[in-house]
């Protein structure tokens, strides 16, 4: 792992990742397996930056 990589965020990877998986799923042909493998990859993606945002989020509380 870089040093680079160790300074950004989880939200800036992830924003990142799913830049690069957009523009390559732009020029993938409907229906494809790889397609639809990166379309997984995307909500997996969005998945993980709405958990990112919850636990960082100033209002979280602990369970009771």
């Amino acid at each position: 792992m870089s040093d680079k990589s160790i300074a950004q965020s989880l939200a800036q990877r992830l924003a990142s990742e799913r830049q690069q998986l957009e523009m390559k799923l732009a020029s993938l042909p409907a229906g494809s397996g790889e397609r639809k493998a990166i379309q997984k990859k995307l909500r997996q993606i969005e998945t993980a930056a709405s958990i990112d945002g919850w636990l960082s989020s100033p209002g979280l509380q602990p369970p009771t």
